[in-house]
């Protein structure tokens, strides 16, 4: 029933999906263009609509009462930035005690213009051995949907070049503050 009232949701402001791989239970969501905050409402009722529980990374410090909460239901997971662990260890372990985790990232890293994406996406779907779903928003065709998922193969910088590729005919928001 939630399922439906988020496709209704999202075909109501004229939204189409494009779905073109497996959503699998556990896998790194690398989310791009990224250049609007819409981007997040969009991508997540297109998510909840076809039954997936995106999580989003946020500092530790937004998690306090009664907001935490609401950012749990929304799928934030608490970064504790002042632990001695690294990001990605503390990715990996989430996944390694959770039968279900889809874990959002936009691999630019900010909405303005960055050819240089950060490779953490990468990492964290490298060590918890999980795919990378490569789903895309794209403003101009109104479509949200999922291309392909990657299995990162270690080699870095051939791997985000393969990536990248993907997403070049894609248009954001604001299609000047993307690059590959």
């Amino acid at each position: 029933m939630v399922r439906k009232l988020y496709a209704c949701l999202f075909r109501l402001f004229g939204w189409k999906s494009s779905i073109k791989a497996e959503v699998h239970s556990k896998c790194v969501i690398c989310v791009a263009p990224h250049t609007s905050n819409w981007d997040f409402i969009w991508g997540m009722l297109l998510f909840k609509s076809i039954g997936g529980h995106p999580h989003i990374l946020m500092k530790k410090s937004w998690f306090f009462f009664p907001f935490n909460y609401i950012l749990k239901a929304l799928g934030a997971v608490p970064v504790d930035r002042n632990k001695r662990t690294s990001l990605t260890q503390q990715m990996k372990e989430e996944f390694a005690w959770k039968k279900h985790f889809q874990l959002a990232i936009a691999p630019e890293g900010t909405r303005k213009k960055n050819p240089d994406w950060k490779s953490g996406f990468y990492y964290i779907a490298w060590e918890a051995h999980v795919p990378i779903a490569l789903a895309y928003l794209d403003y101009a065709k109104k479509i949200v949907g999922l291309i392909e998922n990657f299995v990162p193969t270690g080699d870095v910088v051939q791997d985000i070049a393969h990536i990248k590729q993907v997403y070049k005919n894609i248009s954001g928001k604001n299609p000047a503050q993307f690059a590959i």
